[in-house]
């Protein structure tokens, strides 16, 4: 194999919903700015209660504005060397409103009373000319006004007061302990993200929100120089809705077994030194024969499946169409749901959504319509109970209120229904992942999330992973490779027969999950506890047809 391709496939492995969106940078950056506290609220206030005045003088029923300082710091290295760092802001106000029965958007960069007055006119012209062709004026779901709230994520350490030598001195020892280890590459990288967030509406709320997101992680590979193959593991460490104290794991956050995960916070070195000695491992493992498995999915790696196959089909704008052109229709249409026992998966599965579990990405205190966050079922007992939908979709299911799941990705994007934290529910009987182990007699135990692919109806997939483990008569009987799993969603949901308590509940999750056109980025988590799927199909991804 020739270097340029071998560099351009390793690349492939760090998934673009893995990865921040760069474009999102703004302007560059000193890393000091990062810790200017922006304008106070009192000024955001006066700024905001300008576009609500000039929008309603303009004739807008409604209006909302978001005043938005987005924080990026992005470390990356590879080996020993420091391949980028950079830090950005991005600054700005857009400003929705409905006029004449229609949505009209605009956004600037130029943040002066003047300058968003004009933005808030220009709204309203948008919403008039949209008007012109609308068909059904907007169904907005009643909200009560806050007044004047906050909300901050719960945070020890803001990552931009680490100073950069430290973060960049980390990864690089670990990268050299993967190098010491035998790996042939390494990157690795620390991403963090601040976002500064003011919405003010014609309800009456005026929210200020201070969210920060972190994301360690790291790839190692190494090559047979015999076969000139290659294996490859990713870090086992989660994006997070937290501070720098993600890297501070103890021995209460190590998740013990074949190997070592983690719960709540993360040590990177550990995890590398690890990864080292398992992509050695994987070089010289068993291909896995194909077939029919029980299959043990880690959280590590399930949070992809439930991403895929359950958070992304029960999103109501793609259930109505509205994402046909970019990101897919799905099974799960409006019938189903109405006829209150479409049995999605078996009576074990329990799927909720939220934007408030702490430590997640999606948590918030309010999102980005003025709805404060909440917790609702999307699977219950099995069955389909409800859908994901914002102010202007809640008519459609019969609500009176919206989920409060609505985001924009920056001030100069629009808003619109994004995907909350779906998570599947720990089991509610006592049962370790030890025993579930033993209770199995031909299967495989997946951990860590890999290559995937899913049909535009998010009905037919097949997943990979990171590491696989054999298991024989309730034993772990060794390494296998070169293992995916096909099935439909509803098979394979309906084929869960075991989920491990909530001492094992773990949260996964993407950093840049995308939807939207234009596109818009969104960070999400998704909790479960290990869980046994009975009789999947099992194919060897090595094999030639």
């Amino acid at each position: 194999m020739k270097r340029k391709d071998f560099l351009q496939m390793t690349a492939m492995g760090a998934g673009a919903m893995f990865l921040p969106d760069f474009s999102l940078f703004g302007r560059s950056v000193d890393a000091a700015e990062l810790l200017n506290p922006g304008p106070d609220a009192a000024f955001k206030k006066q700024l905001a209660d300008v576009a609500l005045t000039a929008a309603k003088a303009k004739g807008a029923s409604y209006a909302d504005v978001r005043i938005g300082r987005y924080l990026n710091q992005f470390i990356i290295t590879r080996e020993n060397r420091v391949q980028n760092i950079a830090n950005g802001e991005s600054y700005g106000v857009g400003i929705r409103v409905i006029a004449n029965g229609s949505w009209g958007f605009a956004a600037s960069n130029e943040v002066t009373k003047e300058a968003i007055a004009k933005t808030a006119e220009r709204a309203v012209a948008v919403a008039k000319a949209n008007a012109r062709i609308m068909t059904q004026p907007v169904q907005l779901a009643p909200q009560k006004g806050y007044g004047e709230v906050s909300w901050k994520t719960p945070i020890v350490t803001n990552a931009f007061e680490v100073p950069i030598k430290e973060k960049v001195d980390l990864l690089l020892a670990a990268n050299a302990l993967a190098m010491a280890g035998g790996a042939n590459f390494v990157n690795s990288q620390i991403l963090a993200i601040n976002e500064q967030k003011y919405f003010a509406s014609t309800d009456g709320s005026y929210i200020d929100q201070d969210i920060h997101r972190l994301f360690p992680s790291f790839n190692v590979t190494k090559v047979d120089r015999n076969s000139g193959k290659f294996e490859t593991r990713k870090a086992l460490s989660s994006p997070v809705g937290m501070g720098y104290e993600y890297l501070s794991a103890t021995d209460a956050d190590k998740v013990g077994g074949v190997v070592t995960r983690y719960k709540n916070r993360y040590d990177l070195m550990e995890d590398m030194k690890n990864a080292t000695a398992e992509v050695t491992q994987k070089i010289s493992a068993k291909s896995v024969e194909p077939g029919k498995y029980d299959l043990i999915l880690d959280p590590s790696h399930l949070w992809l499946t439930i991403h895929e196959s359950v958070a992304h089909p029960t999103e109501l704008d793609r259930v109505l169409g509205y994402e046909a052109n970019y990101a897919g229709t799905s099974f799960l249409t409006l019938d189903k749901l109405h006829s209150k026992n479409f049995q999605f998966g078996s009576k074990l599965v329990n799927i909720v959504a939220d934007k408030k579990q702490t430590g997640s990405l999606g948590a918030v205190g309010y999102d980005d319509e003025g709805v404060a966050t909440k917790t609702w079922d999307i699977i219950k007992d099995g069955v389909l109970v409800n859908f994901q939908a914002i102010r202007d979709q809640a008519h459609i299911l019969g609500m009176k209120e919206s989920h409060g799941c609505c985001y924009a990705q920056s001030w100069n994007d629009v808003q619109f229904q994004r995907m909350p934290n779906i998570s599947l529910q720990a089991g509610k009987t006592p049962l370790s992942v030890d025993d579930m182990i033993k209770n199995t007699e031909k299967g495989i135990y997946i951990i860590g999330d890999g290559s995937f692919s899913i049909d535009q109806q998010r009905y037919n997939f097949q997943f990979g992973g990171q590491t696989f483990y054999e298991i024989k008569n309730g034993r772990i009987a060794g390494m296998l490779k070169d293992v995916a799993y096909q099935a439909n969603t509803r098979e394979f949901w309906n084929s869960c027969t075991a989920i491990a308590d909530e001492k094992d509940y773990r949260l996964g999750g993407a950093f840049n999950d995308g939807k939207g056109q234009p596109g818009q980025s969104n960070a999400v988590s998704h909790g479960s506890s290990t869980t046994r799927f009975d009789g999947v199909n099992v194919i060897n991804t090595a094999r030639k047809i």
